[in-house]
């Protein structure tokens, strides 16, 4: 660049910077309303919608920690039918009531506070309670539960026999066990809501295993209560076994406006020869089934860990039946502690008129009918034929 002009700072003129424009104060910037209320806006929404989402959480728990209204009312009615409403200052207390099914889960909130009085298990030879099916936790809330729902005798000291596997299904050999184990601690009552195809029955002898303990059960006066059955849709022509047993309380199933439950099993009280096996004719007060109680839509506890999302829910059966007279025969024995097994008045003979009184007390039958019984529970009216 040494050919080039010099440059004469001295005369050059230095370019002049602008003056610097004075800032206007941001709340009078044209679109600060704008930004403010859109800014606004946004944050209410945020908020409104943290809040609802709360909110939902909060209603979403709540109804999971309570049942449906529906199962409330229907708990109501069921009492109302079965005569409950009617009875008071009884629990069940003193009394020993052996269930014999897949377990129990003893977490449930409607469980809350209450320890068994014993517990073995038969499958899996676990020492600790559990249910990996649901159908026993069902069966001991309608007995023993004392929360949301209200079991018919929750008072009573509660034994339970796990005799019945995770996929609903048991064998003769490990149910008859578990009855023997019943006896041997103490039951007054064992509750089977359970049923299968009665054995041959000889003379001496029979060919079920579960039949002969319950038979042996009864002689000790244990009063058992099992179900008619489930194939009231299809059925064989006769209640299911053990319930077909002559001194077993055999229950049918109702709905809440006391009509039969259409899959409640229906009895055979004629006799037969064929099919097989063959029955004899059965007279009062031993015709089948003896009663019925509530069996349709009945609302039950459910075990955590079902597919359901909630800790309730409903059922339809004749194992819901088994289970309701089971509570209401808790009640009867802490009134009448006399026809316990162990009582002035206990044994056969005390079986025999219990089923006397369930003839007499029992509702909306003038006789005994093969789907009906002698009629539907009337746990008051069935106390009062006991005193």
């Amino acid at each position: 660049m040494s050919d080039a002009e010099p440059v004469d700072w001295e005369s050059t003129e230095m370019p002049e910077l602008a003056e610097p424009s004075r800032s206007r104060p941001i709340h009078q910037h044209p679109h600060f309303k704008v930004i403010v209320t859109t800014i606004s806006v946004g944050l209410i929404l945020i908020i409104s919608s943290s809040i609802a989402y709360w909110l939902i959480q909060v209603v979403n728990q709540e109804v999971l920690n309570r049942p449906h209204p529906d199962y409330l009312d229907w708990q109501d009615e069921f009492r109302t039918i079965s005569g409950l409403d009617n009875v008071t200052g009884l629990d069940g207390s003193g009394v020993r009531t052996c269930v014999v099914d897949s377990g129990i889960e003893l977490g449930h909130v409607d469980f809350a506070g209450k320890q068994l009085a014993g517990w073995k298990d038969f499958i899996n030879d676990r020492g600790e309670p559990y249910d990996d099916q649901g159908h026993g936790t069902a069966m001991s809330g309608l007995i023993w539960a004392d929360g949301w729902m209200k079991g018919v005798s929750p008072g009573v000291e509660l034994l339970v026999a796990k005799a019945i596997g995770s996929t609903g299904e048991g064998v003769d050999e490990t149910i008859a066990a578990a009855v023997d184990w019943c006896v041997e601690q103490g039951a007054d009552i064992i509750s089977l809501s359970l049923g299968g195809a009665p054995g041959f029955n000889f003379i001496l002898a029979s060919t079920d295993q579960l039949e002969e303990s319950v038979e042996d059960a009864l002689d000790a006066g244990v009063f058992v209560v099992a179900a008619a059955g489930n194939d009231g849709a299809d059925d064989d022509g006769d209640v299911e076994s053990p319930g077909s047993v002559e001194d077993v309380i055999c229950v049918g199933g109702i709905d809440r406006n006391g009509q039969i439950w259409s899959g409640s099993s229906v009895g055979d009280n004629n006799g037969r020869f064929l099919p097989l096996p063959p029955i004899a004719p059965r007279f009062d007060p031993d015709r089948k089934p003896e009663l019925v109680a509530p069996g349709h839509e009945v609302p039950i506890l459910l075990r955590e860990g079902s597919e359901f999302d909630t800790a309730w829910g409903h059922a339809s059966g004749t194992s819901a039946s088994t289970a309701w007279v089971s509570g209401a025969l808790g009640l009867l024995l802490e009134q009448r502690a006399d026809l316990r097994h162990d009582g002035s008045s206990g044994g056969s003979g005390a079986i025999s008129d219990v089923k006397d009184w369930i003839q007499s007390s029992s509702v909306g039958q003038s006789g005994h009918d093969d789907h009906y019984g002698y009629g539907h529970l009337d746990t008051a009216a069935l106390l009062s034929a006991a005193a």
